[in-house]
């Protein structure tokens, strides 16, 4: 996890973030450990209170469990639940944004398709 912090939001959102990004690019997989309250506490030197916070609401959304005297650990299936929120949140609110650029711009979709091949071929 990134030790550094910004204003715009609360930690324990920018934590929650930040786990939900590791299950994403599957740095976390289901059922793996969460690292402790205690430890990510200690290590980014924040109250485990902000951490704590910040687990739960990964619970609430049930991406994380907690198992009674073990810690938390992924749930089965968080990974398959963010990539089908995430791509309809991008499809409703950033997909619109994108074609109208497309559009401005009169891009051709089979020359973009192109470019696209042509980096990933480059990664």
């Amino acid at each position: 996890m990134d030790p550094k912090w910004n204003d715009n939001q609360p930690i324990y959102r920018q934590l929650r973030d930040r786990v939900v990004a590791m299950i994403l690019e599957g740095v976390l997989k289901d059922g793996d450990a969460l690292p402790s309250v205690r430890n990510v506490a200690a290590e980014y030197r924040l109250n485990p209170l902000t951490v704590l916070k910040g687990y739960q609401e990964l619970v609430d959304e049930n991406l994380v469990e907690k198992r009674r005297g073990l810690g938390m650990f992924v749930t089965e299936g968080a990974r398959v639940a963010l990539l089908a929120d995430e791509r309809k949140r991008f499809l409703d609110n950033e997909w619109p944004e994108v074609v109208g650029r497309i559009r401005r711009l009169d891009l051709d979709v089979s020359e973009l398709l192109g470019e696209l091949e042509q980096q990933e071929g480059v990664d």
